[in-house]
């Protein structure tokens, strides 16, 4: 499950530490019927992800976006709509709903949001304040829309972050690769399902 592309990204990861399960919680993006295309080659390195997360006791919380169809635009003043005309995710589809092969474990939080981050209005920063939550791993789609920008909005608040590299997904193998090159440089530790775990089965 090593990430092929790691030899290219590691020049740029220019820091090196492990989460610390503790304090950790691991935020699963937007795994929707809708972006079916791009997990369904990278749900196998997500569920294993989980699993080492849930044998860590690392809890799993996952994001669910979609728009409201009774107001225009799908609401937040249509701005994601100038981008995505007619493609934007409606509540109540079977494109809105996590994808079945993703192995979720019932009683887990699910996350509903309407823009890339996951945390403008959603409570996330709140729950995970109060769950002790000090640092996030992300994984998920899309790499350089959702993902990348709720990775960004955690380190600005103050969270440390890991962003998985081969449980991440998005159309452009170039953009997943730019988001991956940025991110090290300066947001946030790289790390895959085969170096998360080695790093969940050694000390900090």
């Amino acid at each position: 499950m090593e990430c092929s592309v790691k030899a290219s990204w590691s020049k740029y990861e220019i820091r090196k530490r492990n989460p610390d399960p503790k304090t950790c919680a691991l935020l699963v993006i937007d795994v929707q019927n809708y972006f079916s295309s791009m997990a369904a080659p990278i749900l196998a390195n997500l569920n294993a992800t989980m699993a080492l997360c849930r044998s860590a006791s690392i809890p799993v919380i996952f994001t669910r976006h979609r728009h409201d169809p009774r107001f225009p635009g799908g609401g937040d003043n249509g701005v994601l709509e100038e981008w995505w005309s007619g493609e934007l995710v409606m509540e109540g589809t079977w494109e809105a709903e996590l994808m079945e092969g993703l192995e979720r474990v019932e009683g887990e939080a699910v996350v509903e949001k309407s823009t890339y981050s996951a945390f403008r209005k959603t409570g996330l920063e709140e729950r995970l304040v109060a769950m002790g939550v000090k640092e996030v791993i992300v994984c998920g789609v899309m790499t350089n829309l959702c993902c990348e920008t709720t990775a960004r909005e955690a380190f600005v608040r103050g969270f440390r972050v890991f962003f998985s590299a081969d449980a991440t997904a998005t159309s452009d193998s170039r953009l997943h690769q730019a988001t991956l090159d940025n991110l090290a440089y300066g947001f946030a530790y790289l790390l895959d399902s085969h170096t998360l775990k080695q790093a969940l089965s050694s000390p900090n």
